[in-house]
């Protein structure tokens, strides 16, 4: 039932969320003297088993409630677009992190265990799947992307990606080198935490954007994983020092992904 429930949460968040809001940006349009802009948060989970490379014309193949919403809301997006002569854009974004990403996404998840386990605020890391490949790039990138989408002459929809290929494992072990840890020390497989329905690996073709917007990539995969594991070593340092002052902080056995 629980996850019954999470799926419609999902459902009524992702896809119906994104249909209220796209149709009061409609009655919007319709009394506004101007000619107001659109953008509809797509994102590379809607490609889900389809092979990659992934670009504009790759057809969707979900493989979770939440990817399923998203292409759900891209059709809405592009529906709303066609009939009524709207200006919405769909950015189809790739994984985009930083350290800003919240902690229950398994990049920042890794970066901040290993901050702690650095410091010995933690002891373990549990993680599912080491092989599945995403196409990972700074948010600041894919930000101004979007920008980039909302100031051309017309709407339209855009993929938004590296096109580089990094393993869970591959992230893992760059961001353990720069904790100066062994990462097989402290992180242990469980498989609770493997989907049931996997995307083995995701990798985006932006030839478009590149070409129409003008847009590519300024920040690396390497420097985005150290700036993540920096910002975290900084944080686990925060935490040790109030622990030191006698506040209480959480010495946890492990953090599950």
């Amino acid at each position: 039932m629980k996850c019954i429930t999470s799926a419609r949460n999902r459902t009524d968040i992702v896809a119906t969320g994104a249909l209220r809001l796209l149709e009061a940006f409609r009655d919007y349009a319709a009394e506004s003297c101007g000619t107001p802009r659109f953008y509809q948060a797509g994102s590379s989970e809607m490609f889900g088993a389809s092979a990659p490379p992934q670009n504009e014309q790759t057809p969707f193949y979900p493989r979770s409630p939440y990817a399923v919403s998203k292409v759900a809301a891209h059709w809405y997006g592009v529906n709303q677009r066609e009939a009524y002569g709207l200006f919405i854009s769909n950015g189809i974004l790739f994984n985009h992190e930083s350290p800003r990403r919240g902690e229950t996404f398994v990049t920042r998840k890794i970066t901040r265990a290993l901050g702690r386990i650095k410091l010995g605020l933690q002891e373990k890391l549990y993680l599912g799947n080491l092989d599945a490949r995403r196409d990972w790039g700074h948010a600041a990138d894919y930000v101004r992307a979007m920008w980039l989408m909302l100031q051309h002459d017309s709407p339209d929809d855009f993929v938004v990606a590296t096109g580089g290929n990094h393993s869970v494992r591959d992230f893992l072990e760059l961001a353990a080198g720069y904790a100066g840890l062994d990462w097989t020390k402290y992180v242990e497989m469980d498989p609770r935490y493997v989907r049931p329905t996997e995307v083995d690996s995701l990798q985006g073709d932006a030839s478009k954007a590149r070409r129409v917007l003008g847009w590519r990539p300024e920040i690396g995969f390497d420097e985005l994983v150290k700036s993540m594991v920096e910002h975290d070593i900084e944080l686990a340092q925060q935490e040790l020092t109030l622990a030191r002052a006698g506040h209480q902080v959480a010495v946890r056995g492990g953090a599950h992904a």
